[in-house]
């Protein structure tokens, strides 16, 4: 017993360790042989780790988890003024897929003034609204459309698309928005749905196209 404690305790000090190697070692043996004592450690860290590959095996670790445990944990680090913290628990949430958490993404999470966590929990929310709460869901990420550059962009359509036919009459309203950079992104995205092979590029310059035509129509 004394030596699995010991176990324990070298995991958990290796996941704080100088290097990332380290730590990408330590979350490996804590997913590969799974112990509630890891959890707090696991999501602490989560929080802070600068190393993308140490925070997907940290993630990973997680999932290996039982649910019961981790999702509890990582929902309370929705409301850390981290926003690492906030972008990484939804990241993992998104991934384990337990729709326990949805009542925890907020509109406030989904329109958070940190991209990353708002791009987080755009993924999360797709992945755990149940049908009934899919065309509110719609509706508030409707709000974020011409949002960020061309990542952003792209995260908040596929998104969208991935809701189904409950964002056609958004993204049909929102392409007749006064702002260009909304109504160019309802119009991409609606193209990237009827034709997911075209890319996002190719939609977003004939969108650029279909906009301004109607402009120039209108001021006729």
């Amino acid at each position: 017993m004394q030596q699995y404690v010991q176990q324990d305790t070298a995991v958990a000090r290796a996941l704080g360790g100088g290097s990332s190697s380290v730590r990408l070692s330590a979350a490996l043996a804590a997913g590969s042989t799974p112990d509630s004592a890891y959890v707090h450690k696991l999501v602490e860290r989560c929080a802070i780790e600068p190393d993308f590959s140490v925070r997907e095996m940290l993630t990973w670790a997680l999932v290996r988890h039982p649910r019961e445990l981790t999702v509890p944990a990582l929902v309370g680090e929705l409301r850390s003024e981290g926003a690492q913290a906030r972008s990484q628990a939804l990241h993992t949430l998104s991934k384990i897929g337990d729709p326990a958490a949805w009542p925890a993404i907020t509109r406030d999470l989904l329109t958070d003034a940190d991209a990353e966590v708002a791009r987080s929990a755009w993924r999360a929310a797709v992945v755990l609204a149940p049908e009934p709460e899919r065309p509110g869901l719609a509706s508030v990420l409707g709000t974020q459309l011409g949002r960020g550059e061309r990542e952003m962009q792209l995260s908040l359509s596929r998104a969208l698309i991935a809701l189904g036919e409950v964002i056609v009459p958004i993204l049909e309203a929102a392409a007749k928005d006064a702002d260009e950079r909304v109504s160019r992104h309802a119009v991409a995205t609606e193209r990237l749905r009827q034709d997911p092979d075209a890319g996002f590029d190719f939609a977003i310059e004939e969108a650029k196209r279909i906009v301004a035509l109607g402009a120039s129509g209108r001021d006729g």
